[in-house]
């Protein structure tokens, strides 16, 4: 089932902010996912197109175990400059990986990905370091906006305005948590019923539709959709390893395709980050292989693997459907408004 707020941050010590720009020329924006008080960092990068900075940091192999935050964006290789506002963000509160002796002689971690949203805003109207500070100071632990905000607020995924959104799952003792930027080149919905690919994997009714449309959607052409990537985030409060949290980021990729098709084309650059908070102990289940604790804990491993490429194509399926018609893209609920209604 859910967490209390059914988003990335029912996973204890995760905060979300959003901060963008819409209208007037603008139609971009930037979503920071903090941790406080650090965790465990992995990536996954799937597609021919990716735009990301400090992913090879996250390799298992190399020094920095833990970051601070994940900064996601618009404004394809431009908007990675975000991620310098977060950066200073928290330099300011010293929260970082110690290089020195003094408490402020910290580099903050903040691996990042970006949308290509470049048509949606005039030329130059692109997300900077001001957008990814701005997003920290907002960020909350609470519910979380969805749709045409932060990084989705320029998201096309398919033929409809695509955008952010966020789902959680409780796995024993632990909770996954996801948030998703769908900006995806492949559709996110059958176009012919207006029934999401991801529909199946809606629990207790929270997609808030009382019946799918069954019905072909009006759509104009949306124009080029040829460079496009769909990026996330997976959470978790179980102590894993980089290694461990890596599965965790390809099985999200996993959900990631069962919401677009096609997924991870060559005009993509889908990248899933993944962070163990490492609250819980990864609690032991019963292993496939045996009964050691090596199996167990694989048994454990693989149920939150499971729960969160659910909770990515929810997250998806969330992000389409709460998103808002803008910069000349239609939304899903413009276009088939009867599955809101009572």
């Amino acid at each position: 089932m859910p967490g209390e707020f059914n988003a990335i941050t029912d996973v204890p010590g995760v905060l979300v902010g959003h901060h963008h720009r819409l209208g007037r020329g603008w139609a971009t924006g930037a979503t920071v996912v903090l941790v406080p008080g650090r965790a465990v960092g992995a990536v996954d990068q799937r597609g021919g197109a990716p735009g990301t900075r400090e992913t090879d940091l996250l390799a298992p192999e190399n020094l920095v175990q833990r970051v601070d935050a994940v900064c996601l964006s618009g404004g394809s290789a431009y908007g990675l400059a975000a991620a310098d506002g977060v950066v200073r963000w928290l330099g300011e509160r010293q929260r970082g990986f110690p290089v020195g002796t003094r408490p402020f002689e910290v580099v903050p971690i903040v691996p990042a990905a970006v949308v290509f949203d470049l048509p949606r805003s005039d030329w130059g109207n692109r997300p900077d370091a001001a957008f990814g500070y701005a997003a920290c100071g907002v960020a909350t632990a609470g519910p979380v906006a969805q749709g045409t905000v932060g990084a989705g607020t320029g998201a096309q995924v398919g033929s409809l305005k695509g955008g952010v959104g966020t789902a959680s799952e409780r796995v024993g003792e632990h909770t996954v948590g996801a948030l998703a930027v769908v900006n995806a080149s492949g559709e996110a919905v059958r176009l012919d019923t207006g029934e999401p690919f991801g529909a199946d994997h809606e629990v207790d009714g929270e997609f808030g539709v009382a019946r799918w449309p069954r019905r072909a959607g009006d759509l104009p052409d949306p124009g080029a959709k040829d460079l496009n990537t769909t990026i996330g985030v997976v959470a978790t409060d179980a102590d894993l390893s980089k290694a461990e949290a890596r599965r965790l980021a390809v099985a999200a990729q996993d959900g990631l395709a069962r919401a677009v098709r096609p997924a991870h084309t060559m005009y993509d650059g889908d990248t899933v980050f993944a962070l163990a908070t490492g609250g819980r102990p990864l609690a032991q289940q019963p292993g496939r292989l045996g009964g050691d604790d090596e199996a167990g804990r694989a048994a454990a491993l693989d149920g939150l693997c499971s729960a969160a490429a659910r909770v990515f194509t929810r997250a998806m399926v969330h992000g389409v459907l709460s998103a808002t018609s803008a910069a000349g893209l239609r939304a899903y609920r413009d276009v088939w408004p009867e599955a809101f209604e009572d």
